[in-house]
């Protein structure tokens, strides 16, 4: 019994040490050098969120500066997610559903599809038109309890990789997101460094650019229990 408490509190003294990192982290953007030393899932390890996330849902991404206001002229990006159940019972997103939504409202019909990998949860491929594929691999990720009843945390590193015309373009990208209930919805800051891939860092297009975004998730089909 003693263990078994023992286990209890390192289990809650790192779930509160994974919530301060994250929000030190999501407090000092954009002022983040390096990516963060976020863990490297394993092939099966997928992102898990809480169960108020079930269902699908209409996103509406608002552009915004750096002191949190919309940025005149960009019109918000409207495009729908979905959640699903894996076999474990866990929520997680429908990562190939949810990236050809996002691209398809962005792109519209240069994107020609959205593959996910079958040996691993977190690497896509994306199909362009002129035989341009991008290729995105989750290298590292942190995320607090999904077992939080009105507040998450996740933080997600990519590396993307594109191909097309001339030598592969690699870079890293950083999204840390903050969820919250409003009501029947969900509202989140979203907070995103882009790096130089390996082997660019003189390449100033990519490296320490910054982007800042207001989600608002709205309800269109909710999970039936």
């Amino acid at each position: 019994m003693l263990l078994q408490l023992v286990s209890v509190q390192s289990a809650a003294a790192a779930s509160d040490r994974g919530i301060s990192f994250l929000e030190q982290r999501f407090e000092s953007w954009p002022q983040w050098s390096l990516p963060a030393p976020l863990p490297r899932p394993r092939a099966k390890q997928d992102l898990i969120y809480p169960d108020w996330f079930s269902g699908i849902w209409e996103v509406t991404s608002e552009a915004l500066d750096d002191s949190g206001q919309p940025i005149p002229n960009d019109p918000p990006l409207v495009h729908e997610v979905r959640f699903l159940r894996n076999r474990r019972s866990e929520l997680i997103g429908d990562r190939p559903f949810n990236a050809a939504a996002v691209g398809k409202a962005l792109l519209g019909e240069q994107l020609l599809s959205v593959e996910q990998d079958s040996s691993q949860v977190n690497r896509q491929l994306a199909r362009f038109r002129d035989d341009v594929l991008l290729e995105t691999t989750v290298i590292g990720r942190r995320e607090t309890s999904p077992k939080e009843a009105s507040n998450f945390f996740s933080d997600e590193l990519v590396l993307q990789i594109l191909h097309g015309p001339g030598a592969p373009r690699l870079s890293r990208i950083e999204t840390l997101t903050h969820y919250v209930r409003c009501g029947d919805d969900i509202c989140a800051d979203q907070r995103q460094v882009s790096h130089a891939g390996p082997g660019l860092k003189t390449d100033q297009t990519l490296e320490g650019r910054s982007s800042r975004f207001r989600l608002t998730l709205r309800p269109l089909a909710l999970e039936q229990g």
